[in-house]
Formats: structure tokens, sequence, C-alpha cells
């Protein structure tokens, strides 16, 4: 039985927070590429700070401890600080500001001697953090066969850890909000065992991850590629077999309605059973609608789209899906619909009400 308890995204980020709180040290344990960074700049811009980044794997003993000098005024070696390290000057432009020690198992003894007193003392030879700077530190665990050295005891005694792991419902929150290309999210519904698909035992180069299906998200939405090239690009960040299986979603999905005119009202009718397909419609639907809202649609239209997305959804598919796309509308967008301005909203409650309320507990 493993001694390391695992916690999706969004427990991990509540630990931090108490942990910033009392401006005690964390350590945010891993696979690379299941959003840890991602989830840091997220908390600092919750709290409207900012995030110093340093990358301690990449990092000699002089980037972090500064740079001897001889001073002849006092007749003494002293040490100027890093630029890199938050100072006051820096830190008081922000009400907070997270020092976010990356890649902290793979950076050389040396460096992580230094990093040991950053953590412990909250300084390093004459420099001091700023009262309003927090530490969190993050890396992959050795069993993922990354380069990385075992942390001194004394070390991880400083800090609370979390073993974060891939949770789906955590990612689709968040792919949501960051809005991530329908296709993919869609897709994941239908085969969430494909948003992450890491072993460490393969000689793959690509690999579905958090991180490598957000590369996917940038590089199908450009314009002008060629099929030939999506797939390329596809198979190259989260593996060939993935890619065909995404691709094979795409062409079906792309033979689907308009979500426009569904929600104008002209098409009411869905010809495919393919489950994938509807997935992305679906969510191509919400995404719509948010983009209306968010274009100054006035309030009569809206509701209007509104509900022909409510009534399109309960003629056209199962539960879950109407559960899904209620939950992004309405709790994920927090979309203003106003009930009573649609005719097919008590209707839709009636069928489906007990179920969304399940689905958000």
């Amino acid at each position: 039985m493993s001694d390391h308890r695992t916690m999706n995204a969004l427990q991990v980020k509540a630990g931090l927070i108490a942990c910033f709180k009392s401006k005690r040290p964390a350590f945010i344990w891993g696979p690379p590429g299941i959003g840890k960074s991602e989830l840091v700049k997220e908390i600092a811009s919750d709290m409207n700070g900012t995030v110093v980044d340093l990358r301690l794997g990449q990092m000699d003993l002089t980037d972090l401890k500064g740079i001897p000098f001889f001073n002849k005024v006092t007749n003494k070696m002293e040490w100027a600080p890093s630029e890199d390290l938050p100072d006051e000057e820096f830190a008081k432009n922000y009400p907070n500001v997270v020092l976010f020690l990356d890649e902290m198992n793979t950076a050389s003894p040396s460096v992580l001697a230094s990093a040991y007193q950053l953590i412990l003392d909250r300084r390093i030879g004459k420099f001091v953090l700023p009262d309003n700077v927090v530490v969190v530190a993050a890396g992959n665990r050795e069993s993922d066969k990354g380069v990385s050295f075992r942390m001194p005891t004394p070390l991880a005694n400083r800090f609370v850890h979390f073993e974060m792991k891939v949770h789906f419902d955590s990612w689709f929150d968040w792919a949501v909000d960051a809005g991530i290309h329908k296709d993919i999210v869609g897709y994941l519904n239908f085969a969430k065992q494909d948003l992450y698909d890491f072993d460490p035992k393969s000689s793959s180069r690509a690999f579905a991850t958090p991180r490598s299906w957000t590369f996917v998200s940038e590089l199908i939405s450009q314009e002008g590629l060629d099929k030939d090239t999506i797939t390329n690009l596809v198979a190259g960040t989260v593996g060939e077999g993935t890619a065909l299986k995404f691709i094979a979603h795409r062409k079906i999905a792309g033979k689907l309605p308009n979500p426009r005119d569904i929600l104008s009202g002209k098409v009411d009718t869905l010809e495919t059973a393919e489950i994938s397909a509807m997935y992305s419609l679906v969510i191509s639907m919400c995404y719509e609608l948010k983009d209306a809202l968010d274009n100054g649609v006035n309030d009569k239209e809206f509701h209007k789209m509104a509900d022909n997305f409510f009534g399109y959804m309960m003629k056209n598919f199962e539960t879950e899906l109407n559960v899904m796309g209620a939950r992004v509308a309405l709790t994920k967008y927090n979309l203003p619909i106003m009930p009573p301005q649609l005719k097919n909203f008590d209707e839709f409650h009636k069928r489906y009400g007990k179920f969304i309320l399940a689905a958000s507990d």
C-alpha cells in the first residue's frame, strides 16, 4: 500500500491556498504534463498576485545565490543577490507573490543547498524574502523516470507535500473556462481515458497529457492547415494511436449541424447517432451561447437562443448530455438565464433537474 495520498487539482488548490495563508512552503509532486505549474499560476491570479517561476533544474549556484564581489569600502567579500529573486521593490507592486521553484528535484546538490536556506530561513545570505512572498515547489516523481535527485530528508521535512493526479472532472472545468477547442473537450468527454496515457516504461516520444492536449488545441485552431498536416501535428503531440481516434472523431463531428443554426431555431433535428460527436455539439452550443453574450446580444435574443438550446437537447440527446450541457451553461459559464423567459425550461427541469443537482454536489 502506498503512503502517498493522491489528490485532484481542486484538492491540491485548496491545500495550497491554506499553506499560502500561513506562509508554509508546499511541494507539488506528480507526473509530467498534468498541470502543476498552471495550477500555481491560477492560484496566483485568483489572489491578484503574480508568479516568479524559477526552473531550478536549469540553474547554477550563482543563479540563485548571486555572485561574490569585493567591497572596497568595507574591505569585505559580499554577495550581489540574484536578480531573479523577488526583492522588496518588485514585491511591493503586488498583494501576493508566489515564488515557484519548479523542477526542484532535478536541481544539482549545490543549488538545492541554497534553496534549502531560502525555504527554511526565507533568505540567502543578506537577501531576505519580502513578507508577501510565498514559496511553492514542484517536481516529477522518481517513478516517472525523469532526471531527478533524491530530496534530502531535512529539506523534504520543511514542505507540506501534495501528490497530484489527473482527474477528468477537474480538467473539464478548467478546459471549458480556458476555451480549449470544442472538438477536444467533446472527444475527451467520450474517451476520458485518452486525457492522460503517460507510461514511464514506454519508449514513445509523444503521449497524451492535459498539457499536450492544450498544445493540440492551439495547433488545430490555426486556419489553412490541410488534413495531413493536422494529423501529423496531433500525432506528434499526443501519439499516433490517440491521434487517429481523435481525427476520426473530428471527421464525424464536422458533419453535425452548425450550432448557430440550432440556437437560431433553423435546425431542430440530429441525423447522426455518434455519441462522441454529440459531446462536441453540446460543448459547441455552450461556447456559442457564451460568445453571443460576450458580444452584446440583447436579452430577448439571448433567451430565444437559450430556449432553443434546451429544447434541442431534450429532443435529441440522452440524459447525460442534457446534464452536461446545463452544467456548463449554468454553473461553469454562469449564463444569466431567466427560467420564466424560456418555454422549454420547466419541462427540462422536470426531466433533468435532479440529475443536474446530483452532478453539482
